[in-house]
């Protein structure tokens, strides 16, 4: 009868996942296994098998879902700005509110075994959060808010600081609540962009 149990999910597959999330979140991207996740989905160890051949694998499609949801919150916040250099500040709120919201997904997708991550990076999925923040970077600069040039040290540098962000808030090292941690990014976003901005003036 146990191996009947699969088959009473109508998302298995979906069903993995949030376990294995939430496993994830107890006891780290590393230390978790196939058969505990099995048990928390309550169903049969064999099942994760019918969707995930290998716990690597269970990992990497939950970075890829992670990297989904961060690529739709950066672009939900920056429909709202009104300038190419507010949109990018805004994008990287988007950043943060997404390692808020899902911290055991930002954990995975960057705690990630290095082959692995960069599996996961490398594929469609992996690359839209970054063509996000590159898009808006190229913009910003196209409307003369920051120096023209090549525009990965740009991003690179957006990226860190949001990412540091992220991490300080979710390891409970800001003392602040959700809604002042992004507008404190939004804050620190413009003050960089103003930076970038003066060095555009002649001393």
């Amino acid at each position: 009868m146990a191996e009947l149990q699969p088959y009473h999910h109508g998302n298995l597959r979906q069903t993995l996942l949030d376990a294995a999330v939430a496993l994830i979140g107890e006891v780290g991207p590393r230390a978790f296994t196939l058969r505990e996740v099995a048990r928390r989905a309550g169903v049969s160890h064999n099942a994760p098998y019918r969707h995930f051949a290998s716990k690597d694998e269970l990992l990497v499609a939950v970075a890829s879902e992670g990297f989904d949801r961060l690529t739709r919150t950066m672009e939900e916040h920056l429909v709202g700005g009104q300038s190419p250099a507010e949109r990018l500040a805004l994008a990287g709120c988007g950043y943060v509110d997404f390692a808020l919201r899902w911290p055991n997904h930002f954990l995975v997708m960057f705690e990630l075994p290095t082959t692995l991550g960069e599996e996961c990076r490398q594929v469609e999925i992996g690359q839209n959060a970054f063509r996000v923040l590159l898009y808006c970077v190229v913009a910003t600069q196209s409307s003369g808010e920051i120096p023209v040039g090549d525009p990965l040290p740009y991003a690179f540098t957006a990226w860190s600081l949001v990412h540091g962000i992220a991490k300080l808030a979710i390891s409970g090292n800001l003392p602040m609540d959700a809604g002042a941690t992004v507008e404190f990014t939004r804050t620190a976003a413009m003050q960089m962009l103003r930076g970038l901005r003066s060095s555009l003036v002649d001393p």
